[in-house]
Order: structure tokens, then sequence, then C-alpha cells
């Protein structure tokens, strides 16, 4: 886990945390000019609690990043009509009282804001920006190793979970031929039964054949037995 002095001297450790602008609002709250985008370089010393002096030679020092990062230098043209777009802006009375640089302005993003915060030495407000930014860290990473735990422990699992299919493999494929066997068993069982019906039928037929000639002889005899009594 990097360290605040690790942040201090640290270029890319400083660039890994540029997203972090969140960080500025719960440590204290950033006045931003009219636009809602930009702030003064006496905004900025106000804000960490120093002075523009300080601000400024943190900004010479390193030029070079802090300008990679939101820092504009107005002049001519381009700060008058800023000046006209934050006077509009303003609005009502509050625009007389709008402070206007007479030749040149600077302008700070909340995005410039962080990164003096992870170069300012002498702040208070600057070291607890970059505490919150490191425990914020360390708790990322905490997530990380705790979701890497989780994930492991499932792919162990899963793992099992493999050699319990590998060895229900042969159990699965024995079950499959004794129903195959079974159902073949089945077959026969049921052409059995149905050359029985078969059967059955026919004996039905040959009993009713047989009723027939039964119910033909008991008339004979009944015949016969009347001629006979005719006789005597």
């Amino acid at each position: 886990m990097p360290t605040e002095v690790a942040l201090l001297e640290s270029r890319a450790l400083r660039v890994e945390q540029m997203e972090r602008v969140d960080v500025l609002d719960k440590v204290k709250s950033l006045v931003m000019l009219p636009d809602g985008i930009h702030l003064r370089t006496e905004d900025v010393a106000r804000y960490f609690e120093v002075s523009t002096e300080v601000i400024k030679k943190v900004t010479q020092r390193h030029r070079a990043e802090v300008a990679e990062n939101g820092l504009i230098l107005m002049r001519g043209a381009e700060l008058r009509e800023f000046h006209r777009d934050m006077l509009s802006l303003w609005g009502g009375e509050g625009g007389e009282s709008y402070p206007q640089a007479a030749t040149q302005l600077t302008l700070y993003t909340r995005r410039t804001v962080l990164n003096v915060a992870m170069l300012l030495r002498d702040s208070d407000i600057a070291r607890c920006v970059r505490t919150y930014l490191l425990d914020a860290e360390q708790d990322l990473r905490a997530g990380y190793a705790s979701l890497e735990h989780r994930v492991t422990r499932v792919e162990s699992c899963l793992a099992g979970v493999g050699t319990a299919l590998q060895e229900l493999g042969p159990v699965l494929n024995r079950m499959s031929h004794r129903l195959d066997s079974l159902d073949r068993r089945l077959d026969v069982t049921h052409q059995v039964v149905g050359a029985m019906s078969v059967r059955l039928g026919h004996m039905s037929e040959d009993i009713v054949r047989i009723d027939g000639r039964m119910d033909e002889l008991a008339r004979n005899l009944k015949d016969l037995s009347r001629r006979s009594n005719k006789q005597r």
C-alpha cells in the first residue's frame, strides 16, 4: 500500500488517484466560481488554509503536471470573454462584486485542486485529503483481496464438483445400461402380454362356439327324450 510520503514523491502514484475528486468535498467544501467548474488561486488557498503564495509556488514547481490536470492561465480576449460569462452567470447585484483580474487569471478545476492536495506539504487540509485517499485505497485493496478469496473458494468448489462429476460418470453409465436393459425387458413383456391377449381373444371365440354346440346338444337330448316318452 502506498504511503503519504510516496504519494508526495511519486507522480505515477498521483496519476492513479486523479479520478478521486470526490474526496475534496468529503474533507471540506470547495467554493467554486459561478460556472461550477473553476476556482481562482485565492479560492484554492482558502480551501487549503494557506497563503496564495504557497499555492503559486507549488503550481510553479510542478507546472507541467498541474497544467496536465486542468490548470489554465487566461489573458487578453479569452479572459475578457470569461469575465463576461461569469458576470452573466453571477447575475443581479452580485455581478458588481465579481472580482476581475486586470491582465491575467489562473484557473483551477477540481482535478487540479486534487493534484495540489497531493503536492502540498504544509497544509492540514491537504494531509486530510491524502489520508482519505490512502484509506480509500486500502479499503479498495481489502475489497479486492476479499473478492479474490471468494473467487478462489468458488474455484475450489468447482474443482470438487468436477471431481465428483468424474466419479459419478461411471455410475451414470451403469444406470443408463440398466435402464436400457429394463426398457428392452418391458418391450418383451409388452409383446408377451399382446400375444396372450390375442390368444385369450381366440379362446373366447372358441368358448362361444362350444357354448353354441352345448346348447344344440341339450336341445337334441330334449327332443330325443320327448320321442322316447311318446313311444312308450
